[in-house]
């Protein structure tokens, strides 16, 4: 389950391809060829419990012999690995017996038995002592939970890790760990977070077991892009040397972060439009994909509309390439889910900027809280006088 250094972890690799062989996106020629490739790597892994799902899923067909086969290479396997934990036990040290258990826990997590890998790596932990060996076995635990998507595993693995790292730890697995926790937050909509994380780790990135540094670059872009205001995006983003370095291998994604910062909105949303599939078959942004198209729509609306007290429709369409009809029916939607800050007049065809007062929103907000607590001191003075 260990990724060499530079190369991602080929169980990531294999869950990315059953996501997009289980995509509706995808084109079906393309679909045969993930389906030869995944079972010819579900093959040679031995992953019978993972193939049972599979053939159960109609994702692949049965086939009995290749299963009877599977099933007897891990019976074999694992009177192996007995043997080395019995052997262990009876003639090694404490340090040889920890290896024997992980090398069954590897095992079963080569072969995709989730459980009973979850199930000897809580048996491996309690024969492990160094709290960096521990670390390893979290890490072991976050690639499972992000094979099968289990974020409940994901969010406790990584309160684990934390807490490991009060009884101490090496920076470069702290460093690691930014990156998991930044991925998990990218995978449940925490945007603000995952960005902040990702821009952490850029200098000190070496989780190549999870994705290349390239899709770390990508990642790290698209959240920044709808989480960061101007000036944090052009210091942190747009002249970070790193993603400098990368940026120009990813199709469309310099223009795309380039033109929203040089308020080239024609040629941003040529970008735009560019990178949609990218994030519709990325597996960890597909389900949020109209939730960013709706937040990165947002930012560049808010952007233009910015340096405006009002602006005719029209100049707006001109300036975005589109129709006016379409960014009247835009505007609509997102005013009505108050989003953007104006009003419509289509009578004269005018965009009127009402930005809110910050000092009269914090007020408000005073009034509002305080209210909120002299209710709460009301029905606690009731209950005390009774």
């Amino acid at each position: 389950m260990e990724g060499e250094e530079g190369t991602q972890q080929p169980h990531l690799v294999l869950a990315h391809k059953l996501f997009l062989l289980k995509n509706r996106d995808v084109q079906d020629i393309e679909k045969v060829r993930l389906k030869d490739e995944v079972f010819a790597f579900v093959k040679s892994d031995d992953m019978a419990p993972l193939y049972e799902s599979l053939v159960a899923d109609s994702v692949l067909e049965m086939d009995q012999a290749v299963l009877d086969s599977m099933r007897a290479n891990i019976d074999q396997e694992l009177k192996k690995l007995d043997e080395k934990i019995a052997d262990a036990e009876e003639n090694l040290g404490e340090s040889e017996v920890r290896e024997a258990h992980l090398a069954k826990s590897l095992f079963y997590i080569q072969i995709g038995d989730k459980e009973k890998a979850l199930e000897q790596l809580k048996e491996t932990e309690s024969k492990t002592v160094a709290v960096g060996q521990k670390m390893d076995l979290v890490f072991y635990t976050l690639r499972l939970g992000f094979f099968y998507m289990d974020f409940n595993l994901i969010s406790k693995s990584i309160d684990k890790a934390k807490n490991l790292f009060e009884e101490g730890g090496d920076w470069e697995r702290k460093n690691r760990l930014k990156v998991y926790e930044g991925l998990y937050c990218m995978s449940t909509r925490n945007f603000k977070k995952a960005a902040d994380l990702f821009l952490d780790s850029i200098s000190t990135f070496t989780t190549y077991e999870l994705f290349p540094y390239d899709t770390f670059i990508f990642y790290t872009v698209l959240t920044s892009i709808i989480t960061l205001d101007r000036v944090s995006l052009k210091q942190k983003v747009v002249d970070a040397p790193e993603i400098l370095t990368v940026i120009g291998k990813i199709p469309y994604l310099s223009e795309f972060l380039n033109s929203l910062y040089d308020c080239q909105y024609k040629l941003f949303f040529s970008a735009f439009g560019g990178l949609t599939e990218q994030i519709r078959l990325d597996r960890y942004l597909h389900p949020h994909f109209r939730y960013y198209m709706r937040e990165v729509r947002t930012v560049v609306y808010s952007q233009f509309l910015e340096s405006y007290k009002s602006v005719t429709v029209e100049a707006m369409a001109r300036a975005f390439g589109v129709t006016v009809e379409f960014i009247d029916l835009e505007l609509s939607r997102f005013i009505a889910a108050g989003k953007l800050h104006c009003k419509i007049d289509k009578v004269a065809g005018v965009l009127e900027t009402n930005r809110p007062d910050a000092k009269n929103a914090l007020y408000q907000a005073t009034i509002k809280q305080g209210d909120f607590l002299l209710n709460r001191i009301q029905k606690l003075s009731r209950v005390i006088d009774l």
